[in-house]
Formats: structure tokens, C-alpha cells, sequence
């Protein structure tokens, strides 16, 4: 195997490539890239077995053949090297000789030939949408996925296709995110998957070109994307995700509107002396006032008073300010909506005139 290479051209599918890799693994050759040089293209994969990203490139190969090398070692050495140098890679033996200008480096290489195959199922679904569609409703969601929780579900996203109805939804047990969308082209077909936490973190990175039309194919195991010269893959969570419709079926009280911005910068404010493990805070709503108030076991106090859009009972409730926060954030109009549930469960957020994004947190006790 041989092949010259500008840095640029290396250095960015590289740096997509490895961080799916692990640090620390089983195998010692997961930490490698496998690297593939066939038919005037060279071929980056690298995985953990639970996803795996593949880059191709166009290039004009000297010598053709496979082979695997360290993938951080191979990254560092790019990174390092002089903006826009030629980078010659060549294999001798069970050594990957790299030159660039007056630079030297040997690497020590395991045969492709073992490079585990990432198992995957026949992708029976497909369905096209742009990265930026895509990675706006990602956006709006996953911040609320679980981490290491034994409800191994709630470690990941929701994908809800229903024929041109796109829907993602996470949760980790005390707050939900809900958003809808459109896909330009209907699909055909109702189905419901998991993608794993890492994958769905992994996902979002890559997807930096809003304009990029994305591939998505899927079976009940695995899901695919095509996104231009990569192509990821993910083992999906072998689970089935709580029904959560009957949040939306209860009584509540009367929508309280209020300015987004005033309401952020009210609640950063009081957070400060609530207690720093559970940031409670309470919200205590009267006819056309919100008094949001907070204390710690250090008796710190902090109070603020603002003018809202209320026409209802008076209530008291109390939530994480984090989790507050975290939902207003990411409304796209200027006023946020809050409806809590009539017996004091659940508060909904969302903007004043749209249902498309919808976050749900569940109240707390202090």
C-alpha cells in the first residue's frame, strides 16, 4: 500500500473517524483506522462495534492494499504537521513508514484481515432529509437523553417515522422533549427506533453542512446515513420506548405567557443560591405576576418578581431552574408558553403559537 495525500484532505475525515474510537478497548486493533487504498479512492473506517464511521476519498494511489494503524497516533501526527504538506504513506512489512518534507515516522500496523466486520442487518427502510432539518430537530432534543441510566432505553432518542411525519423524542425520567416535522417526501411506512446516546452525540457533530441532502436507512437493528463522503452506522437500542401520549391527556391550567429573554435572565439570577445539587427553584403564579424565588442550606434567598400574561388560579410549583433553563433556550420566538397540568404533575413549555417543539419537565418537591 501507497499513497500521497495533501493534510487537509486527511485531517478532517480523520478527525470524524476517531472519536467513535475508544480509548480504552478489548481489542487492541478497535483502536486502530483501517485504512483501505482500491480503485483511485482511499478508504478511513474506524469503530467501537456499537457504531462506525467510514470516510472516502478520491485519490490517485500508487500502490494499492489494506492495512491498520493507530488512529490517534496517525491523527496527532496530521494535526501537527505543516498547513497544506504533501503526506506520503507507505506500508513495509508490519510498519506504515509516513513522510512529510524533512519529517520521519514509523508505525507500528496490525493486518486489515483482522479488523472486526461491524454486524449489520438487511436496511429495509430509507428515507432522504436534509441535514439541517435534521440536525435542528436533534438539536432540540437530545440534551434531554438519559446518561448510564438503567432504564437503558432513556440512553438514547426516539425516532418516530409515520409516512411524512418526522417525530424525535427524549427523556430521562424527569423532563421530555418532543419535536415534529415534516419530510419532504413520504415514506410509506410507520416505524418507531432507538438510536443509542453516543450515536445520536456522534450524529450531531457531523452533521455541519445544513445543506447536505442526508440518506437514512434503518432495519429493527441498525440504522445507516449517508452524509456526502461518510457514511455512519449504529447499532440501535434493542428496547421499546415508553408511551408518553398520556402526558398530553389530563387537565391543565390556563397558558401563561411570558418574555422569553426576561424570563432566562430571572432564573440564571435566582439559581445562583439555590441548592447547587438540585437547583430548585419556585414559581409562584398570580394574575398577571410571577414570583420566582429560591434558598439554600447555607440560608441564602433570592427573589425576583415579573409581569406575565395570566388569567387563571393562583398556583405554587416548584422545578429544576437547569431544566427550565435548558428548555427556554432552545424556543425560536421571543415569548415562551407555560401550561402546568391542573393536578400540578407536569409543566409544558413551548412557544406561544407552535406545537412543533414541545418540552415537558416534571415538577419537584424542596
Amino acid at each position: 500500500m501507497k499513497f500521497v495525500i495533501n493534510r487537509e484532505i486527511l485531517l478532517i475525515p480523520l478527525q470524524q473517524i476517531v472519536s467513535v474510537i475508544e480509548k480504552r478497548q478489548t481489542l487492541p486493533i478497535l483502536a486502530n483506522v483501517l485504512i483501505v487504498v482500491n480503485d483511485n479512492q482511499l478508504i478511513l473506517t474506524g469503530t467501537d462495534l456499537e457504531i462506525q464511521i467510514i470516510a472516502k476519498i478520491a485519490i490517485e494511489p500508487i500502490e494499492s492494499g489494506s492495512i491498520t494503524v493507530p488512529a490517534r497516533k496517525l491523527l496527532d501526527i496530521c494535526r501537527l504537521l505543516p498547513k497544506g504538506a504533501e503526506i506520503k504513506c507507505e506500508q513495509q512489512g508490519d510498519k506504515v513508514k509516513i513522510s512529510s518534507h524533512r519529517s520521519r515516522f514509523s508505525l507500528s500496523a496490525l493486518p486489515a484481515d483482522n479488523y472486526p466486520e461491524f454486524a449489520e442487518s438487511a436496511l429495509e427502510n430509507h428515507f432522504l432529509i436534509n441535514a439541517g432539518q435534521f440536525k435542528k430537530a436533534l438539536d432540540k432534543t437530545l440534551f434531554c437523553m438519559a446518561n448510564q441510566d438503567v432504564r437503558y432505553y432513556l440512553n438514547g432518542l426516539l425516532l418516530n417515522i409515520s409516512n411524512s411525519k418526522l417525530k424525535l423524542v427524549a427523556s430521562d425520567g424527569h423532563r421530555l422533549a418532543v419535536y415534529e416535522d415534516h419530510l419532504e417526501q413520504a415514506t410509506g411506512f410507520e416505524a418507531r427506533i432507538i438510536l443509542p446516546r453516543k450515536g445520536v452525540l456522534e450524529l450531531n457533530r457531523l452533521l455541519d453542512d445544513s445543506e447536505t441532502e442526508l440518506k437514512v436507512e434503518f432495519s429493527s437493528n441498525n440504522i445507516r446515513i449517508y452524509i456526502k463522503d461518510l457514511i455512519f452506522s449504529a447499532k440501535l437500542v434493542d428496547a421499546k420506548y415508553p408511551d408518553f401520549s398520556k402526558v398530553f391527556q389530563q387537565d391543565f391550567f390556563n397558558p401563561l405567557c411570558i418574555d422569553k429573554q426576561l424570563f432566562r435572565e430571572a432564573l440564571t439570577r435566582v439559581a445562583i443560591l439555590s441548592n447547587e445539587k438540585f437547583k430548585g427553584i419556585t414559581l409562584d403564579i398570580s394574575a398577571e405576576r410571577l414570583t420566582i424565588s429560591t434558598h439554600n442550606p447555607e440560608q441564602d434567598e433570592a427573589e425576583e418578581e415579573l409581569a406575565i400574561d395570566y388569567d387563571g388560579d393562583s398556583l405554587s410549583i416548584s422545578f429544576n431552574a437547569q431544566y427550565l433553563l435548558e428548555a427556554v433556550a432552545n424556543l425560536d420566538s421571543e415569548s415562551a408558553a407555560l401550561i402546568i397540568a391542573s393536578n400540578a404533575s407536569s409543566c409544558f413549555i413551548n412557544e406561544q403559537n407552535d406545537r412543533t417543539y414541545q418540552f415537558i419537565v416534571m415538577p419537584m418537591r424542596l
